[in-house]
């Protein structure tokens, strides 16, 4: 009997689960959105939530409760500085698994974890609109042909 076990072993030791769990969360929480098979996104959805709860305390000795699973700094960083207060206002259930495909190789049940608000469609969407303002705001020099040229035109004529 499964009595108060919980968890799902995914056919490893108990290191290897915990560190290929660690890894995935800092994936999920670096890049904002990770592929991966279904078990897995089922059970590295309790990290992520339990790590962005400890960044919505803030404290010190929260940070170091993240910093046993978050083995990247910048990560741990951008958690504590971006993330957590991103969701301070949202009780739970910051991230979302949608099922995608079946693997070509085993059949295995594919998913994308990602975290509700910052790594769907929307923000895909709003980073490549602040590309393109960045773009687009960046003035062009003037040539040595343009310096040159003294006379402007402006709309009321010629200066």
């Amino acid at each position: 009997m499964r009595h108060l076990s919980t968890g799902r072993k995914l056919n490893r030791t108990a290191s290897h689960r915990r560190a290929m769990l660690s890894n995935l969360a800092v994936s999920i929480l670096d890049k904002e959105r990770v592929e991966t098979t279904l078990p897995k996104a089922k059970e590295v959805r309790r990290v992520v939530e339990r790590l962005i709860t400890y960044a919505k305390k803030g404290d010190l000795a929260a940070r170091r409760l993240a910093a046993r699973r978050v083995n990247d700094i910048t990560v741990l960083r951008k958690l504590f500085a971006e993330i957590g207060p991103a969701f301070k206002d949202r009780n739970g259930g910051y991230t979302r698994i949608v099922k995608t495909r079946e693997r070509k190789g085993d059949n295995a049940l594919m998913a994308i974890v990602e975290l509700v608000g910052i790594g769907g469609a929307e923000t895909v969407r709003r980073r490549r609109k602040q590309k393109k303002k960045q773009q687009v705001g960046k003035t062009v020099e003037p040539t040595s042909l343009e310096s040159d040229n003294k006379d402007t035109i402006t709309a009321d004529g010629p200066k």
